[in-house]
């Protein structure tokens, strides 16, 4: 990675930010002055060496770029013509102010988190915009062509400039609202590095660790803007960095998927633990009681601490699985209860529960009810009926790896 690429992927948040800001909130302009100011880096930098401050360097550059198009835009736009206005003499001061730089990367995830957007654009352009990752990146990740997430994020800006959504730190009960947004594209693009959907690989870690930096950046944020005690997003980093955890006992070596009563638990992150734990302990002190984040982290928890699978405390996470199920019910929920359940009482208690889902028809299309059931009744001895829902599992499996844990199981049949 070259220098640029380097203070680009570390402080691009802030640069788009305090440039949106510069531009009384054209994020599309801001963007657009950003990357062209990159380009101009990734000629110039290998040439005459990297400057002293490279991030006063891109800022300037960008803003010169800014005021170039503000006067292209004079003629058609008064308020373009009054910024063009303004001091013109290359600083950057007013631009990188450390009491306001803060501000601008929090306006900038609720702004690329805004609910004019569909669920599929805030993700990809709070990657693109709040992450500083590549449209080439982003659909690396989520095995989406390029000019697909190209046309998101062109759609998303176009959306925020439409609804003329302010570039700032929503009000305090606003925010309120707005947080849980947030908080879901960070869940989002966490979970989808944390196993993901499709492809080759069970893992996207690169995605899921962004996902973990986006959300402490959130707690720091928050807590400079005088919230410390938002509790779900503690929960978000608990249920992150314990998840996160596993990462390196659900692999072999080939890259094959480790199923959790497999896992050598030597290779569990102690830290990330430690980490996870202390954010769960922040999102209990907040005394709102624990939210859906939180609750998953809780129920992560469970696994963190015990020894090996038996010494799990199942009737625990059966507890916080019927919790959850309150806070925010959804038929995952449920079929995670059900595994739970039968952890605990038995299959034969467990899969009354999926049966339910089944019939109600509460999970179509996906592979993880005919998993989960085809698990129940292999336990149960019904052989025929588990060996048909495991081929669909397969069917359905969207993911080589996982696919490969269900046909090695058709295999011992």
């Amino acid at each position: 990675m070259s220098s640029v690429e380097a203070v680009w992927r570390i402080e691009s948040a802030r640069i788009v930010g305090a440039l949106t800001r510069y531009a009384g909130g054209d994020l599309d302009l801001a963007e657009d002055v950003a990357q062209e100011a990159v380009a101009e880096a990734l000629e110039k930098w290998p040439r005459d060496g990297e400057p002293d401050n490279p991030v006063g360097w891109l800022l300037a550059t960008a803003r010169r770029r800014a005021i170039d198009a503000f006067r292209r835009r004079a003629a058609r736009d008064q308020k373009y013509a009054l910024l063009a206005e303004e001091d013109t003499d290359g600083g950057d001061g007013h631009l990188w102010d450390p009491d306001r730089i803060d501000d601008d990367v929090l306006s900038l995830m609720f702004v690329a988190c805004h609910p004019v957007l569909s669920p599929e654009a805030r993700v990809a352009l709070t990657l693109r915009t709040v992450g500083g990752l590549s449209s080439e990146e982003i659909a690396r990740a989520f095995l989406v062509p390029v000019p697909t997430i190209q046309a998101r994020i062109t759609r998303a800006k176009k959306t925020i400039a439409a609804a003329r959504v302010p570039f700032e730190v929503p009000p305090a009960d606003e925010r309120r609202r707005r947080l849980g947004g947030v908080l879901s594209v960070l869940y989002v693009i966490f979970t989808e590095g944390s196993t993901a959907t499709a492809g080759d690989n069970l893992l996207r870690k690169d995605l899921a660790y962004e996902a973990l930096r986006l959300a402490r950046t959130l707690a720091a944020l928050l807590q400079k803007a005088g919230r410390p005690g938002e509790a779900e997003v503690f929960g978000l980093i608990a249920l992150c960095e314990l998840t996160a955890s596993r990462f390196g006992a659900r692999t072999g070596p080939d890259g094959e998927a480790i199923l959790l009563e497999q896992q050598d638990r030597r290779r569990w992150d102690r830290s990330a633990i430690r980490r996870g734990l202390a954010a769960l302990g922040q999102a209990t002190a907040a005394g709102h009681g624990l939210g859906p984040y939180g609750l998953q982290a809780a129920i992560a928890a469970c696994h963190a601490s015990a020894g090996s699978v038996a010494e799990t405390d199942w009737e625990r996470i059966v507890l916080l699985y019927e919790a959850l199920g309150r806070v925010a019910p959804s038929p995952i929920v449920e079929l995670n209860r059900a595994v739970a359940v039968a952890m605990a009482s038995g299959p034969a208690e467990a899969l009354p529960l999926v049966d339910e889902l089944v019939a109600t028809d509460r999970l179509p299309g996906s592979h993880l009810l005919p998993t989960v059931r085809g698990e129940l009744l292999l336990r149960l001895g019904r052989r025929e009926e588990a060996r048909a829902e495991l081929e669909l599992a397969a069917r359905l499996c969207g993911n080589a790896r996982e696919r490969e844990v269900l046909l090695r199981k058709l295999e011992d049949q």
